[in-house]
């Protein structure tokens, strides 16, 4: 790695290098996202008593720090983290007034399961371990990378 380089480019081509086989690599594309996504409604039903937010708000500040993180490293990063926190926010928020917060529970719990489930599977046939065994970090990384990646095929800077 170059000593001249951003921490964000370090860290997405240490992040590369243990994802170079392109069935892992698809694999990523999917489950990274979902299990974000996981994460973001498994807090989301989590309730605060005794205020007027019953669900959301540990979820909406699991983001915020995330996001935070993510704006530091990159701008143009953090906005598309933004847009896709937003998204998520909404999409949960929806899948709770259908499903409520149980069913919503239960869906999310099923996503985080068969998405670990994929990803240490595309690391089976990487033949290598995932990057957050080594460090967690790369449990932050692994969205960014996955984003960057689509910033790269639109032609877009990070």
């Amino acid at each position: 790695m170059n000593a001249t380089q951003r921490p964000l480019d370090r860290w997405f081509a240490s992040y590369s290098s243990d994802h170079r086989n392109a069935v892992n690599r698809r694999i990523h594309v999917f489950a990274v996202p979902a299990i974000l996504w996981t994460v973001v409604a498994l807090l989301w039903c989590i309730p605060v008593f005794g205020t007027w937010m019953k669900t959301g708000i540990w979820a909406a500040l699991a983001m915020f720090a995330a996001w935070m993180f993510y704006y530091r490293m990159s701008r143009p990063l953090g906005l598309g983290m933004l847009a896709a926190f937003v998204a998520m926010a909404w999409i949960t928020r929806w899948l709770e007034m259908l499903l409520g917060t149980a069913g919503l529970f239960r869906l999310a719990l099923v996503v985080f399961v068969v998405a670990w489930a994929a990803q240490f599977l595309g690391h089976r046939i990487e033949g290598r371990k995932p990057s957050f065994m080594t460090d967690l970090t790369y449990l932050l990384i692994g969205p960014a990378w996955v984003l960057g990646r689509l910033y790269r095929r639109l032609g877009w800077k990070y």
